[in-house]
């Protein structure tokens, strides 16, 4: 007969890990950056025909470009009608994987236009661009990128510390007015006390410590 070990910690159920999913379209089964993502345990591979983009993980429609593949495209305009293609997702990212920067040195017409198409993508199609040397830092990225996508998204705080005083809460919501720091604050509060008798002061009492940025904190006040 067995004998049970009381002593022994039982496991609780734990539950199932969840692996984020990168589609990659078919398109892309030679590439060195499938053939890693192949051997990753992070993510979950899949392949299947896209008519957007080369990747898909979660909303963001990503588009990879080698060197000699981004000016092959940028000479036959098919990158600008990729990109427009990919604003159908929430988010678009531009990944060019090689040594951009050699080909950017370059004194010639290849390299102006390059200059003029990436200034064009980060400013008129407002997508953002990663360089990678390669197709493994490729891959890292897009491996980077799926497990960020399993993070829930959590509002930024813009005071790292909420204060517990009166006065430190009082500090604490003047400065969180734009170009207000805590010596301004610190000023404010000893003319005026109270954060009512500030708001309702004229603009001329409040000039003496905000200077030219009155007029910006009253129309705050005021919207």
């Amino acid at each position: 007969m067995p004998i049970h070990n009381i002593f022994k910690k039982t496991r609780k159920n734990s539950k199932p890990k969840i692996i984020p999913t990168i589609v990659a379209d078919i398109h892309e089964k030679n590439s060195l950056v499938l053939s890693q993502l192949k051997k990753s345990p992070l993510i979950r591979l899949e392949i299947k025909s896209l008519k957007i983009a080369d990747y898909i993980i979660g909303n963001i429609a990503i588009e990879r470009k080698t060197i000699s593949d981004l000016i092959g495209s940028m000479i036959s305009k098919r990158l600008i009608q990729q990109l427009n293609q990919m604003q159908a997702y929430q988010k678009s990212l531009l990944i060019i994987e090689g040594n951009l920067q050699e080909v950017l040195d370059e004194n010639d017409n290849i390299s102006k236009a390059l200059r003029g198409l990436i200034i064009s993508i980060s400013t008129n199609n407002q997508i953002p661009i990663i360089q990678t040397q390669d197709y493994e830092e490729t891959s890292k990225y897009l491996i980077t990128l799926a497990k960020q996508q399993l993070k829930p998204n959590t509002p930024i705080s813009l005071h790292s510390k909420i204060p517990k005083t009166k006065k430190e809460q009082k500090q604490y919501i003047i400065t969180a007015f734009p170009n207000i720091g805590p010596k301004k604050a610190q000023l404010l509060l000893k003319k005026f006390k109270t954060l009512q008798n500030l708001f309702t002061a004229s603009e001329e009492e409040i000039k003496e410590i905000l200077k030219n940025q009155t007029s910006s904190f009253k129309d705050l006040l005021d919207s």
